[in-house]
C-alpha cells in the first residue's frame, strides 16, 4: 500500500502506470473509493496519456484516508493507498458554496464575497502573457476569474492557442476522441496557481465562438468531454462550474435537455459540489435558475439597480458576470467608462448581489484583458479593490438590500443595504447636501463615514439636526416608512458617494 501525507483541502492524487489496448479515453473506466472510517466517496479517474491513469481527491477532513481503485481493467482494479491528512495550510479555507441563501462562504465558515473579472482565453496565450496576467491579479481587486477551457475565435481573439485542447484532424478540427493531455495539464496547473493566490477559477465549459468544431460535437462526445473535465479538475478546491458563456447562442445544436443533463453529470463526478451556474447572451433567454441543480444566478445585464428584484425572483445568489466592460472598442458592450464600471459594482453590491469586471481597451496587438489577460490598463480595478476591502473588513455574512428590510420606494434608485450591524447608503447619481433617511433613529455612539467611491477616501461625516423631508412624511403614511433619524449628515453635493454607519469601536 502506498502512503502519502497531505493537508486538508489540498489535492491528493494516485497514479497507475499501465498499458491497455485501444483508446483509453474512450474504452477504459476506473474509479477511486476514498474512505475515512464508515464514509466512502467514489470519484472517477481519468487517463493522462503515456500509460498514466490518475484519480484525484480533495480531503475535507483531517485524519487517515484510504483509497481502493475499481475497474473492469485488471491492472487498474484493487490498487490501494493511504493518505494521512493534516489540518489545512495557513490561508486555505476550503471550497466555496452557497451560504445564507443569497451569499457564499468557504468550507471553514469564512464568508466569501466574489469580485469577478473575465479573461476568457488567458491560458491559451503565450507563456509570458500568462505570467503578466497572474502578476496583474496581485492588485487584490479580484478573487474570482472567468476562464474558458476551449480557445475562442472572436474579434480581438483570433490567434492560435498555445495548446490545442484536442488533437487536430485532417480538416483542422478537434478530434473529440483524442484529448491533448498537455493542454489539460497546463490548464489545471493554472487553476492551481490561481488557488494559491486565493482566486476562484470560474471554468467556462462550453462557448459558441468556435473554429475548431467543438460546438458541433454529438451528445455522446459532449458528455464524454464533460465527464473527463470533471474527473481532472473537480478536486481543485477553487473551481466553479459555468456551463457556458452565452449558452443560448448554441441552442440550435445543444438543445435545452442537454444543458439540463450537463448539470447532473457534474454532480455525479464532483463530491465537493462546487458552485454551478450558466450564462446567457440574450437577456430574454435567461436559463431557468430556479431549477434545483443551479446554485447561483449568472446573469449578463447592465441595469444593476434591478439586482434586488432578481434576488426576489430567483431566491438565489445573484452574480452579474457581465455589466458591460470598461474600454473603448467599437462594440457598445466594451466601451463604458471606468466611472460607470465602478458605479455598477457599487450598485450591484449594495443591492445584495455580486459583480463582474472586464476591460476592453483597444490595443495594436489585440491584447485586451477581457480576451487574453496580460496587463490591466484601466482605472476601475484599483477602485474595485477599494470596495472589496471595505466589505471584507466589515466581515458580515453578506449584504441585504433595504427593499427586503422595509420596502420603502425611496430605496429603489439608491443602493442601500445592511450587513450585520453595518448599514451602507450608496447614492449613485444622486448628490444631496444633507441626508438623514436610513440613519440611526436614536442617538448613540455611531461611526458615520462618507466614502468617496472614485477618490477612494473615507471621511467622518459631520452631523446636523435631522431634516424632515415632505417625501418621508408621505412615505410613512403610504408604505409604512420608518420614523425619521435622530440626526442628519452633511454631504459635499457630488455623486457616487456612499455613507457607512456602524457602531463605534470600543477602544
Amino acid at each position: 500500500m502506498s502512503e502519502f501525507t497531505a493537508a486538508q483541502w489540498d489535492l491528493i492524487e494516485h497514479e497507475i502506470k499501465t498499458g491497455v489496448s485501444g483508446n483509453p479515453y474512450l474504452d477504459t473506466e476506473f474509479w477511486g473509493v476514498f474512505s475515512q472510517e464508515n464514509r466512502h466517496v467514489r470519484v472517477p479517474g481519468f487517463y493522462d496519456g503515456d500509460g498514466s491513469f490518475k484519480v484525484r481527491f480533495c480531503p475535507d477532513q483531517p485524519g487517515t484516508w484510504t483509497l481502493r481503485t475499481e475497474s473492469e481493467t485488471e491492472s487498474l482494479n484493487g490498487q490501494t493507498a493511504r493518505f494521512d491528512v493534516t489540518g489545512p495550510r495557513e490561508g486555505v479555507h476550503g471550497p466555496v458554496s452557497v451560504r445564507n441563501r443569497f451569499h457564499f462562504g468557504y468550507a471553514d465558515g469564512t464568508p466569501f464575497k466574489p469580485f469577478t473579472t473575465t479573461c476568457y482565453a488567458w491560458t491559451h496565450q503565450p507563456l509570458d502573457q500568462q505570467e503578466l496576467t497572474l502578476k496583474s491579479l496581485e492588485c487584490r481587486a479580484f478573487n474570482k476569474l472567468r476562464m474558458c477551457v476551449f480557445p475562442k475565435h472572436y474579434p480581438y481573439n483570433e490567434n492560435e492557442p498555445l495548446h490545442h485542447v484536442y488533437e487536430l484532424d485532417a480538416d483542422g478540427k478537434y478530434d473529440p476522441d483524442k484529448p491533448n493531455f498537455e493542454a489539460f495539464r497546463h490548464f489545471e496547473n493554472q487553476i492551481a496557481r490561481l488557488g494559491e493566490m486565493g482566486i476562484e477559477a470560474d471554468v467556462i465549459i462550453f462557448h459558441p465562438y468556435d473554429r475548431w468544431g467543438h460546438c458541433s460535437w454529438t451528445e455522446e462526445q459532449d458528455y464524454r468531454y464533460l465527464r473527463y473535465l470533471v474527473a481532472r479538475i473537480a478536486a481543485y478546491r477553487n473551481v466553479w462550474w459555468s456551463l457556458a458563456n452565452e449558452y443560448d447562442f448554441m441552442l440550435d445544436i445543444k438543445p435545452m435537455e442537454r444543458w439540463d443533463r450537463f448539470f447532473s453529470i457534474i454532480e455525479e463526478g464532483d463530491p465537493l459540489r462546487h458552485p454551478k451556474s450558466i450564462h446567457q447572451g440574450n437577456p430574454a433567454m435567461l436559463y431557468d435558475h430556479r431549477k434545483p441543480w443551479v446554485d447561483h444566478v449568472s446573469i449578463q445585464h447592465f441595469e444593476t439597480a434591478r439586482t434586488a428584484q432578481w434576488r426576489s425572483d430567483y431566491g438565489k445568489p445573484i452574480v452579474n458576470d457581465e455589466m458591460h466592460y470598461e474600454g473603448d472598442i467599437i462594440q457598445c458592450w466594451g466601451s463604458i467608462t471606468a466611472e460607470a464600471m465602478v458605479d455598477r459594482f457599487w450598485m450591484t453590491v449594495m443591492k445584495g448581489g455580486y459583480a463582474g469586471h472586464g476591460e476592453t481597451y483597444s490595443h495594436p496587438q489585440d491584447l485586451l484583458w477581457w480576451a487574453k489577460g496580460g496587463t490591466l490598463r484601466g482605472q476601475s480595478a484599483e477602485r474595485i479593490a477599494f470596495l472589496r476591502k471595505i466589505v471584507e473588513e466589515d466581515a458580515g455574512q453578506g449584504l441585504t438590500p433595504f427593499e427586503e428590510i422595509d420596502g420603502l420606494r425611496a430605496w429603489r434608485s439608491l443602493g442601500v443595504a445592511r450587513d450585520g450591524d453595518v448599514t451602507y447608503i450608496y447614492f449613485g447619481e444622486h448628490r444631496p447636501v444633507v441626508w438623514s433617511l436610513g440613519l440611526p433613529e436614536e442617538d448613540g455612539d455611531w461611526e458615520v463615514d462618507v466614502i468617496d467611491t472614485w477618490d477612494m477616501t473615507i471621511t467622518p461625516a459631520k452631523r446636523v439636526p435631522a431634516p424632515v423631508p415632505v417625501a418621508i412624511k408621505h412615505a410613512e403614511r403610504t408604505v409604512g416608512g420608518k420614523a425619521d433619524a435622530a440626526f442628519g449628515i452633511e454631504l459635499p453635493g457630488k455623486p457616487k458617494l456612499c455613507v457607512r454607519v456602524r457602531p463605534a469601536k470600543v477602544v
